[in-house]
């Protein structure tokens, strides 16, 4: 395989918007300017947040923009098999337990500014038995204790106690469905990603990755989170009104605007250019310098 393997995830709940081109340019142009490869995923393993048709609407945008990927385009709900063997060896090996609490009791037993946040920290009721085993069941992760720590290319070193701050999380949720967390390590492992670069939003998931990937015994991937974009008022783009459709007319505007966002600064005669000459220059040029340390930054016509 070759040095660097990267990829783009997206979830199909819609057209994509300007935050998901921006994770896809930068994670796109990393992997081009380092002579590697670029997959796409589509991460649909939420049925109920999904829209029909999105998963199609998303693979053409990308390819209207002029995005080329190295593979087969695979989706996560034709995969079911290789999420539920990995459970499996997490729950024989006793880093993983069947859990019927629910989401109810859990906030209901919590302070309130802890309910405030989005996630609950799992109190830990089911780790030494299923309290209520009549009950359908979820699967947690069964989370060590202390500081999760890890260096990334873009937000410098990060830390988390995943303990103390979610507790032991879902990996299989009670109506059978395949969580992010686990899903996502479970398919870089297959295909063999080596970098990822994503939106910040997905800063803090990574160390419970980092413990899923260590518990299943797979390689860590180098990780770069590049800012998210939001609208005026903070709001990340993705649960925005402003979340408007991609363009896809004036390709070379949304691929120059996304280059803006990332502190790119391309030429201005590029956006009068054909697509591919702004695609060569982005690849060239491409350096993550600008941008270091920004978790968010709101988009502007600029």
């Amino acid at each position: 395989m070759p040095a660097y393997r990267g990829r783009f995830a997206p979830s199909p709940t819609g057209p994509l918007h300007f935050g998901s081109l921006v994770a896809a340019v930068a994670s796109y142009l990393a992997a081009r300017q380092a002579g590697g490869e670029w997959l796409v995923r589509i991460e649909d393993l939420d049925p109920p947040r999904e829209q029909p048709g999105s998963a199609d609407q998303i693979v053409a945008a990308l390819a209207r923009l002029g995005f080329e990927w190295n593979e087969s385009i695979v989706r996560q709900s034709t995969r079911r098999p290789l999420y539920e063997d990995a459970v499996q060896r997490l729950l024989a090996a006793g880093d993983a337990f069947r859990c019927s609490c629910s989401r109810a009791e859990i906030q209901a037993a919590v302070t309130s500014t802890a309910a405030s946040g989005e996630e609950l920290r799992y109190p830990g009721w089911c780790r030494a038995g299923i309290r209520m085993p009549e009950r359908a069941t979820a699967v947690r992760f069964r989370t060590p204790p202390g500081d999760v720590a890890f260096q990334d290319q873009i937000q410098g070193v990060t830390h988390v106690d995943v303990a103390a701050e979610v507790g032991d999380f879902v990996i299989q949720r009670r109506d059978g469905w395949f969580a992010y967390q686990l899903a996502v390590v479970v398919d870089d492992a297959a295909q063999g990603i080596t970098h990822v670069v994503r939106g910040a939003d997905l800063l803090r998931n990574t160390p419970r990755q980092l413990l899923l990937q260590q518990a299943l015994g797979v390689p860590h991937p180098a990780y770069a989170h590049v800012p998210v974009a939001t609208d005026r008022n903070g709001v990340k783009l993705s649960k925005s009104e402003d979340a408007a459709a991609i363009d896809l007319a004036r390709p070379n505007g949304e691929l120059w605007r996304a280059l803006r966002f990332l502190q790119q600064d391309p030429p201005r005669e590029l956006l009068e250019g054909s697509l591919a000459e702004l695609w060569n220059w982005a690849i060239v040029h491409w350096t993550t310098a600008p941008i270091r340390g920004m978790r968010s930054a709101p988009v502007t016509d600029a």
